[in-house]
């Protein structure tokens, strides 16, 4: 069985456009979901932060209408409950070295846009294990925190390949909307990268080698059932 690192933003809230502040953190069920897949699998999950400090989930995911129901959403609340001692002592990201993981997921919420997207401990963490061929799993999002990878010469290390993301409809029509401070989706493409998009909140996984990456909450189960199959 594999060991797999979960990073996770350990932000709590997101500067908007206008310079107002939006709660925010991880999304409930894109941890829970891909957390829970993992582990059933018999794999071995270490939850890591910037900083090493406890992440926070974004209140607005445990609401009904966004979980897909209040039994849904208790199921999120409960799971994150019993891995309560790992949300609250995580690794500190600076510390961890890649050569004890298999792969590298990343789950989202806004969380990402506010730390992860500019984290240089991510950042190599991301050059390594990409050099490494290790899976490297970023969704919804999670696919911020690739925009920290970046090579000694400036060049951005998943230039040129085929990933999906959150999308510029999904932000704006679903999202923080208008007032979001910079949309992942044009971002990722600025730096080179091949999105590959389906429609909004319906569950897409692009795979490309060893990065594999979905597009949204909806997604979560099947990122990280593609992370089991290619750990094999």
């Amino acid at each position: 069985m594999a060991n797999v690192l979960m990073v996770v933003s350990a932000a709590d809230s997101l500067t908007m456009k206008d310079g107002s502040e939006h709660p925010t953190g991880f999304w409930a069920e894109e941890l829970v979901v891909s957390h829970q897949t993992l582990v059933d699998a018999g794999h071995t999950v270490h939850i890591a932060t910037p900083g090493g400090a406890k992440p926070t989930v974004d209140q607005v995911s445990l609401a009904p209408e966004s979980a897909g129901g209040e039994e849904r959403a208790d199921g999120f609340r409960d799971y994150l409950a019993k891995i309560g001692e790992e949300l609250s002592q995580p690794l500190v990201l600076s510390d961890v070295s890649i050569a004890s993981y298999d792969a590298v997921v990343m789950p989202g919420g806004h969380g990402p846009m506010a730390d992860l997207f500019k984290d240089a401990d991510l950042g190599r963490l991301l050059v390594a294990a990409d050099r490494d061929g290790k899976v490297i799993a970023p969704f919804c999002h999670g696919p911020a925190g690739l925009l920290s990878a970046t090579d000694d010469a400036g060049t951005f290390t998943f230039a040129g390949r085929r990933l999906t993301v959150f999308s510029n409809e999904e932000e704006l029509n679903g999202g923080t909307g208008e007032n979001t401070p910079w949309l992942v989706e044009d971002a990722l493409k600025e730096k080179g990268a091949i999105v590959n998009n389906a429609a909004a909140w319906s569950s897409h996984v692009v795979r490309d080698g060893n990065l594999i990456t979905g597009q949204n909450p909806q997604s979560s189960e099947d990122v990280a059932k593609e992370v089991i199959k290619a750990l094999g």
